[in-house]
């Protein structure tokens, strides 16, 4: 039956071929990038307990962007050049408050730390297949939770060097978006939806300045510095579906002439639109309707049917 559906090379010499084929896949990435900010802070000292807490401010890139991962049913290779799937999610800086409790040894202190952490998320994708296109985007400040360990050095009574670890979670969000147009005598809908958890990880070397550094309690008193590193995370996904329905009720057809059946029994024909002189081979809905109920979608208004060809494994062919 597919040699019908694709029909004779006399034939597509003749002028037949393919109406609306949409795209459809999927696809996901994360990203790694740079860090670099500033900290201040203030610590208490009990024997070798030091306890206190940090703020912490940094720039970054963490950019996680795809493209691609479409296909087709059937296949065609290559893509046309009208496909086209990006999405992209962007956190261009965060923060956190944080608490700290740490165990001295000499000019060594090793802590843990955990708060609340903050930051914005950029999330768009863009979806085309058959010269129509979808678009979503969106950007919100989030706040979410941070934890991390580490330790510091006392290079000098009012001068210290450091190496952190945090995990930082921020949160889910979402997009999606829809649009319905028209390719040759089908009607197509495409669909996106794009998801982002942002949560990364980092590591940071950085170095601080003590403030009125006391000899009894040497990491006792405030301190500010700056820090720099890296990050990885910022883990997105994306899916991008199309369906195309196509006006099959033999009510809509003329000049209908059985050309063969499928071993399913599901009949092709040759036909003409009572709107057009234009010859097609396709299926009638109603046939559709008895064998695969799923393939076909009715219009409430007009009580006319239309078939879902992607779901039967076909395509309809239009002489131009």
């Amino acid at each position: 039956m597919a040699a019908v559906l694709a029909l004779t090379c006399k034939d597509a010499a003749a002028g037949f071929g393919p109406p609306a084929n949409p795209a459809f896949g999927s696809n996901a990435a994360n990203a790694s990038s740079w860090l670099a900010g500033a900290h201040a802070g203030y610590n208490w000292q009990q024997g070798a307990a030091v306890f206190g807490f940090e703020t912490d401010l940094q720039a970054t890139h963490l950019n996680s962007t795809m493209s691609g991962g479409l296909t087709h049913s059937p296949p065609i290779i290559p893509l046309p050049a009208s496909d086209f799937a990006s999405t992209t999610a962007l956190i261009e800086y965060y923060g956190t408050v944080r608490g700290r409790l740490g165990w001295s040894a000499g000019q060594w202190m090793f802590f843990g730390t955990a708060g609340a952490a903050y930051g914005n998320v950029e999330l768009s994708s863009t979806f085309s297949t058959l010269g129509l296109r979808t678009f979503s985007q969106t950007s919100e400040q989030k706040i979410g939770w941070v934890v991390g360990a580490g330790f510091e050095y006392l290079l000098r009574p009012n001068l210290m060097l450091s190496l952190g670890y945090q995990y930082v979670d921020l949160g889910r969000i979402g997009i999606s978006s829809t649009t319905t147009g028209i390719s040759g005598p089908s009607s197509v809908t495409l669909s996106q939806a794009a998801t982002v958890h942002a949560q990364f990880q980092t590591v940071m070397a950085g170095m601080s300045w003590r403030f009125a550094p006391g000899s009894s309690s040497p990491w006792a008193g405030g301190y500010a510095g700056g820090q720099g590193g890296g990050a990885w995370g910022n883990n997105t996904a994306a899916t991008y579906a199309s369906s195309q329905f196509t006006p099959s009720d033999m009510r809509l057809k003329r000049d209908i002439g059985l050309l063969a059946r499928r071993d399913d029994g599901l009949g092709l024909y040759s036909f003409k639109y009572v709107w057009s002189d234009t010859v097609y081979v396709g299926v009638m809905a109603q046939e559709v309707a008895l064998l695969y109920p799923d393939a076909v979608q009715r219009d409430d208004l007009t009580g006319y049917m239309a078939v879902n060809y992607t779901r039967l494994g076909l395509q309809p062919m239009i002489l131009r």
